[in-house]
């Protein structure tokens, strides 16, 4: 823009002899650029002097200043101890009159700005720190340490926090830093020498950049954002700030944290200390307890600096006050905070790109997220004006009319249309942000459902302890005692609720994120209200409320294809081989939470949460099993010959699982001659692949901090709890076909490789289909199978009518018969629906039986994946409650509880006549 065309529209906002002297100590400018040169000395006393002070390098600069600004930076970056200081200050001047100009122009814009100004201050930094730490060096201070670990610092790195970390000076702006040493460079014994010297290092380091001289200062320093810095030096060693963070960092180092970068310094120390402190900063959980502390950070800061009250444009301060750039800020770092512990992608430094990461993850709208990055934009623009004329600190609009006639000047606006824009900007902040730290609550009187002694009740509860969660939960009350009383049965529903609060162990992150997202409400309702076993689950692990909101809950199933990929990104961000156990156990709970609430929703029917069950299961086993053979591999060796595979057998064979299943499994390998493993300490083959399956067995039912992925029964394998834990190829073969009895035959019918290397995945299945297919004697056969039924009967009963698996006609006995017919027929699929169409095919069932038994299976079915959703005991319908009643009858399709009760017994006693029937065994019982 022609700033010189502005001084005759605004002649109080400037200085025009200032302007013409500027442009006089400047020769060779070309004629392009004289109304830059003058408008701005005439407009800004600070940047005259720089032109004054630079006339001679300027006409240079301006002709090629991208070059220009790569060489102050990289001068600085490289400047010797000699003359550093002055040669830092000429480089700042330089570099800050380049950006202004550039600026003032619209040559470059806000972020490239930024990003100059904070990359000469990370070449100011490391220049100074190791010009303070040279000495250091040189007078032996430092132990062991010479000249040459100056090119990594010694072990002490620079963080970089606020708006530098982000790459967004100021003009005028503090750099924050956070010095810190690696302690394990040196000896327990030179610790305190070490720290000394890099104390002093430090001092002298901020001395070079924040001390005024005749050449003026680069940039003023705070370090004040160091853990606890009244009582701490002002170069830490890292284990000591990362045990401090662990024990009492609060929620806003957290968020000065989602900034930090390594400036300067020993980058591969700090960035490890970045990397090991990212617990700290990014929860595992959905975080929005952070909401309330960001709030209550918000009121603190308006509170100190008296900028509490309506927005009044006359000395408004554009970064602390109302609708201002903190607000933002915080806004998008809370934002940050509560998503950015599951989703890495969304931890970035600059609050424009954070904004816009933000909007794609579903995070903030994608209008709202565009608005709020052009209000930043707008807002820091202002900023930087305001502080361009004196190279003052400030952040505060004009206090008078020519102030603003100047700040309007500089912008190239008219200062009407500039303050009735900056009062809109600001309102619009205020709105948006205010609405999400201090959401309109309803205006709504707790229901009378709640006694006098319940709520005491409550109140003694773990989850209602702590202040904080019981302040939380007083403004959560009103709206949850509501949604209670509007169910069909509140007393019910607020005796279930209840329950679940008895059992909570810890209220402040799930009553932060119901406050948050009160559309959860209804679903913990209906959950408590419907399913004891989900309801108490969900106490235990209200972490999983985090898949709800977290993007996908009820986005399509992704099928084991689409899982596995999802778990191993999941487990690529942990450290270590307990941290990824841990990970798993929390992954595989959230995808099991999500496939239980979508059958008590009716999202899916009983059929398809058994495919889904199943899916995810062999998901797990086919990441799982390749992470425990790595870390087994560490000690002694990877698995000799081919590997061994996991053969899924039973329910997960068939795939179709139900809420409470465990997992029966085979392991087979083949040592390919091989007779030890290659590894530190290596093992005969035999005890190698013993104790590689003993290690799945622990990484799959051990009970860590997350709990247990699954229950194992390793009972199917040759020979059975006889038998080793994992059988060889050679060995499996062998038994399946010289010596196995016929219900291991039935068993395999229903086999399925879930894990293992694909060459010997295919041959396990070349011979399972070989096996099955070949001929069997059909009245042999039946005998063996009633005689094994008989069995089962005499040793299992059923628990109650609505156990659906165990009994006479049930689940367990058609699931035989089918697996008769597929063993009769060859047929390999392991679907009992394809079991019993063979069975009918070789004479077993006739075709109305195989057609009635295909319809109550399916049935049966239903009944268990919906009663073990409910309850991993023995079903109580009378005591299920109204909503769980409401649910079975739904999931059922039957009108009365008396109507499906009536039906279960009907069909019982017909499943089980046809099944004596069909195995020649008309004496035998066949009551329900």
């Amino acid at each position: 823009m022609s700033l010189a065309r502005l001084m005759t529209r605004c002649p109080r906002a400037f200085d025009p002899d200032r302007g013409h002297e500027a442009l006089d100590a400047v020769a060779d400018i070309p004629p392009d650029l004289q109304d830059l040169i003058t408008g701005t000395a005439g407009s800004s006393p600070y940047l005259a002097s720089l032109i004054g002070k630079e006339a001679a390098w300027l006409p240079g600069a301006l002709a090629a200043p991208d070059d220009t600004l790569h060489t102050e930076i990289t001068a600085a970056r490289d400047a010797g101890a000699d003359g550093l200081a002055d040669a830092l200050r000429q480089g700042k001047r330089r570099v800050a009159l380049l950006t202004a100009l550039a600026d003032l122009s619209g040559a470059w814009p806000l972020s490239r700005v930024t990003g100059a100004l904070t990359d000469f201050a990370d070449a100011a930094c490391q220049s100074a720190l190791r010009a303070g730490l040279a000495v250091q060096i040189k007078r032996g201070k430092l132990p062991g340490k010479t000249e040459g670990d100056l090119q990594d610092a010694a072990g002490m790195c620079v963080l970089a926090m606020g708006k530098m970390g982000a790459g967004e000076l100021n003009y005028s702006s503090d750099i924050d830093l956070i010095c810190l040493f690696d302690e394990t460079r040196f000896d327990p014994a030179d610790f305190h020498d070490a720290r000394a010297s890099f104390v002093r290092a430090t001092r002298a380091m901020t001395a070079t950049l924040s001390e005024m001289t005749a050449q003026g200062y680069v940039f003023r320093t705070d370090l004040r954002l160091r853990p606890d810095p009244a009582v701490t030096p002002v170069c830490m060693a890292m284990e000591a700030a990362e045990r401090y963070y662990e024990s009492l960092g609060r929620t806003w180092e957290r968020a000065a944290y989602i900034k930090a970068r390594v400036a300067a310094g020993d980058q591969v120390a700090g960035g490890r200390f970045l990397q090991e402190l990212s617990p700290f900063v990014w929860r595992r959980h959905l975080d929005f307890a952070a909401i309330q502390d960001a709030h209550d950070m918000r009121l603190a800061i308006r509170e100190h600096k008296g900028l509490g009250g309506p927005i009044t444009l006359p000395g408004h301060n554009m970064k602390l006050g109302r609708g201002g750039i903190r607000e933002i800020e915080f806004f998008t770092q809370t934002r940050q905070l509560i998503a950015g512990g599951r989703d890495p992608e969304l931890r970035l430094r600059g609050t424009v790109e954070s904004l816009s990461a933000l909007a794609e993850k579903d995070w903030v709208p994608a209008d709202m997220a565009q608005t709020l990055a052009d209000h930043y934009i707008a807002h820091r623009t202002v900023e930087h004006r305001l502080q361009m004329v004196q190279d003052a600190q400030t952040h505060s609009l004009p206090q008078n009319a020519d102030g603003f006639e100047r700040l309007a000047c500089l912008m190239d606006r008219d200062s009407t249309e500039l303050q009735a824009e900056l009062a809109e900007r600001l309102e619009a902040v205020h709105e948006m942000t205010e609405g999400f730290f201090a959401p309109p609550k309803p205006d709504t009187a707790a229901p009378g459902i709640l006694d006098d002694d319940m709520l005491s009740r409550w109140l003694g509860y773990p989850a209602l302890r702590s202040e904080r969660s019981r302040a939380i939960f007083q403004r959560l009350r009103p709206d949850l005692l509501t949604r209670l009383a509007q169910s069909s049965r509140p007393e019910e529903a607020l005796r279930a609720f209840d329950g679940f609060l008895a059992g909570l162990p810890a209220g402040v992150q799930l009553f932060s994120l119901l406050e948050a997202n009160p559309q959860l409400t209804d679903l913990l309702i209906d959950i408590t209200g419907t399913s004891p076993e989900l309801a108490q689950y969900l106490s235990q692990n209200a972490g999983v409320f985090d898949a709800v909101i977290g993007g996908d809950f009820f986005t399509d199933w992704p099928g084991q294809a689409g899982l596995e990929p999802l778990l191993l990104q999941r487990l690529n961000a942990e450290a270590d081989y307990e941290a990824q156990l841990d990970a798993t156990r929390r992954w595989r709970k959230e995808w099991h939470f999500r496939i239980g609430v979508h059958l008590l929703r009716g999202l899916i029917d009983a059929d398809v949460a058994g495919r889904q069950y199943a899916d995810l299961a062999r998901a797990v086993l086919a990441v799982l099993w390749p992470l425990v053979i790595a870390q087994f591999a560490k000690r002694h060796g990877p698995p000799p010959g081919r590997g061994a595979v996991v053969l899924g057998m039973g329910s997960l064979g068939a795939g179709r699982l139900n809420a409470g299943s465990d997992l029966d499994l085979i392991v087979i390998y083949d040592p390919l001659g091989s007779d030890m493993s290659d590894g530190q300490k290596p093992l005969s083959t035999r005890p190698y692949y013993a104790r590689l399956t003993q290690a799945l067995i622990t990484a799959l039912t051990a009970p860590m901090a997350q709990g247990r992925l699954f229950e194992v029964d390793m009972r199917l394998r040759p020979s059975g709890n006889q038998g080793p834990v994992a059988t060889s190829w050679a060995s499996f073969q062998s038994y399946q076909q010289e010596q196995a009895w016929v219900w291991e035959h039935l068993a395999l019918t229903r086999a399925r490789v879930v894990a293992g290397p694909d060459d010997l995945a295919e041959d396990v299945e070349r011979f399972r289909q070989q096996l099955l297919q070949a001929p069997r004697d059909t009245p042999e056969t039946l005998a063996e199978v009633a005689e094994m039924r008989d069995r089962i009967r005499a040793a299992k009963s059923p628990a109650s009518l609505w156990d659906a698996k165990i009994g006479p006609g049930r689940v367990q006995e058609i699931e035989l018969i089918a697996q008769t017919g597929a063993l009769l027929q060859g047929d390999v699929s392991g679907q009992t629906e394809a079991g019993l169409q063979a069975a009918v095919a070789s004479g077993v069932l006739d075709d109305a039986s195989g057609r009635d038994l295909s319809t109550l299976y399916a049935f049966y079915s239903r009944v268990y994946q919906v009663t073990r959703l409910l309850s991993d005991q023995p079903l109580d319908a009378e005591t299920l409650g109204p909503a769980g009643q409401a649910f079975l009858l739904r999931a059922l399709e039957e009108d009365t509880m008396t109507d499906l009760q009536d039906r279960l017994v009907e069909s019982y006693a017909r499943s089980a006549a046809l099944l004596d029937a069909a195995l020649r065994a008309p004496d035998a019982a066949a009551t329900p």
